[in-house]
């Protein structure tokens, strides 16, 4: 049974899947404070939240249990990612949910803005009839200004064509063709900010968007321009739109997000030319609903073993494509786990070749198995699918993957290579129809190795009797003999043992082997 802890307020009918579920019972703690989140946070597998809660890394460090966050919405700001990734809990979030709502929310925040209807609304409340006051800007082929044309920017430009609004948008993904085929004007920021007559935001919080409309991007505006947040609160400078407002440059803005939420005292809704909204982008019955199924499928899907449609922290697989690679894991994991403990010096550099039938698939779930096997000698279980290729980042570690289709004589194969200062080292494996995962090289050379078991790597001078040697020694220790592969460089030159044995094989028998004149080291595996 999983323990699911649902802290922020979900509909009904969006966690009705989790109630049905079998495996999972469900607490809700939408009035604990933080600390009381963090008292008891360990007790839990996963976490649902919506903006409110703080995922923080303190938090995060003391889910001792914790496996999944599911973000009922789309922004995860409020989610420690790096901390996450780091402790190994996927994040999940509901991208397509609130994608409607919070299209109709920014129409609806342009139309009121350029038609001054809270403000004309207020002036009848206080008994006042005053048109003259309150005449508006038809949009009708105003420009638009668009940053950020995900799935709810791409929805906001659909709506403003019909209002028979010209749109400039600009994104990191958009491309002239893309624009061109959407009927919009492909720009950069700054085109966007010099030729726009109402500007709106639908990029994610990041830090190269925190307070992307500064006053430096104020100046470059048109004079008399209207500004429409309904995205992230910090991605504009609050104190800069309130200046560029006082100086005329900026004629109004629509706000549904804020830097600090809940506030309860902020200069901007003092002036008049700002309307604003608290928070409401995705709060629509429709939205709620459909946000809160999305994530709680998504963490029933987790928590019984399958693919999550929407991660965060990491590339979600169909089915299909999972079927086809997933043999591979164990074969990359174990190929890694072979190699690192072939070198005790700092990797600098993981290069991952793909050759045959693995150069035709997707590789980076392969990859992070690999990096994972590689990671656990000096990590353990502080490493796993999700953080592998985060911890090797934060160690200076570069990874490199390469394809070819070569089949180098198998129909697949993986080669790993790890690079230190001082020396570079590599393991190759493969799948064999009907005989699983092989190991096939070892550096450069040959061999023939299932990756399980107690292994034991000898390098040593090819000369007579060495065999025989490592034979009459393990028997000594009582150290059985299971399998045994052999392979040279040169007659006479360089050469390579790998035996498998019935058990762990201690760091003084290994001494031992290394005492022996013609071995130049022996290296323990255990798979």
């Amino acid at each position: 049974m999983f323990k699911v802890l649902i802290s922020d307020p979900l509909s009904k009918e969006g966690i009705y899947p989790l109630n049905q579920a079998n495996h999972i019972s469900i607490e809700m703690a939408i009035d604990w404070s933080q600390e009381q989140l963090e008292d008891r946070i360990a007790e839990y597998d996963a976490l649902l939240v919506r903006s409110q809660t703080q995922v923080t890394r303190n938090l995060i460090m003391k889910a001792h249990k914790l496996k999944i966050i599911g973000r009922a919405g789309v922004g995860v700001d409020n989610i420690d990612l790096d901390a996450a990734t780091e402790y190994g809990i996927i994040v999940v979030n509901a991208p397509n949910g609130n994608t409607n709502s919070a299209a109709e929310h920014t129409m609806a925040m342009i139309m009121a803005l350029s038609r001054k209807i809270p403000q004309a609304y207020l002036s009848l409340k206080n008994k006042h009839w005053d048109r003259k006051k309150y005449v508006g800007t038809e949009l009708k082929n105003k420009t638009l200004g668009i940053i950020g044309l995900g799935r709810i920017g791409a929805e906001v430009a659909y709506r403003a064509k019909g209002q028979r609004m010209t749109i400039i948008a600009y994104d990191p993904f958009l491309t002239e063709d893309k624009a061109e085929k959407m009927d919009i004007r492909y720009g950069t920021v700054e085109d966007v900010l010099k030729d726009a007559d109402f500007i709106t935001i639908h990029t994610p919080l990041l830090k190269e968007t925190r307070h992307l409309l500064n006053a430096e991007a104020f100046k470059l505006v048109k004079p008399g321009v209207q500004i429409i947040n309904c995205a992230r609160g910090g991605i504009i400078d609050e104190d800069a739109l309130y200046q560029a407002i006082q100086s005329n440059q900026v004629a109004g803005a629509a706000l549904d997000v804020f830097e600090e939420e809940p506030f309860y005292n902020n200069k901007l809704l003092e002036l008049p030319e700002v309307i604003a909204t608290p928070h409401l982008g995705a709060s629509t019955f429709e939205a709620q609903e459909s946000v809160a199924i999305d994530v709680s499928e998504d963490v029933i899907r987790f928590l019984a073993g399958d693919v999550v449609r929407h991660p965060v922290n990491l590339p979600s697989l169909s089915k299909e494509i999972l079927s086809e690679i997933e043999p591979y894991f164990h074969l990359a994991e174990k190929i890694g786990t072979f190699l690192i403990h072939l070198t005790n010096e700092a990797v600098e550099e993981i290069n991952l070749y793909y050759s045959g039938d693995l150069s035709k698939t997707k590789i980076a779930p392969i990859t992070r198995n690999a990096v994972k096997g590689l990671l656990t000698r000096h990590l353990g279980e502080h490493v796993n699918d999700v953080n592998a290729l985060y911890l090797a980042e934060k160690r200076g570690i570069t990874i490199h993957e390469n394809k070819t289709s070569s089949t180098k004589g198998f129909t697949n194969l993986l080669n790993v290579e790890i690079k230190t200062k001082l020396e570079k080292r590599s393991v190759s494996g493969t799948l064999l129809n009907g005989l699983g995962p092989r190991i096939v090289k070892v550096d450069h050379y040959s061999v023939d190795v299932t990756p399980k078991g107690h292994l034991l790597v000898i390098h040593h001078k090819d000369q007579p009797g060495v065999i025989g040697k490592m034979g009459s020694l393990l028997a000594t220790h009582q150290i059985n003999i299971a399998t045994m592969q052999v392979d040279r460089a040169d007659i006479g030159g360089d050469a390579i043992m790998v035996m498998t044995v019935d058990r762990h094989i201690e760091k003084h028998e290994l001494s031992a082997i290394e005492e022996v004149d013609e071995i130049h080291d022996a290296t323990a595996i255990d798979l």
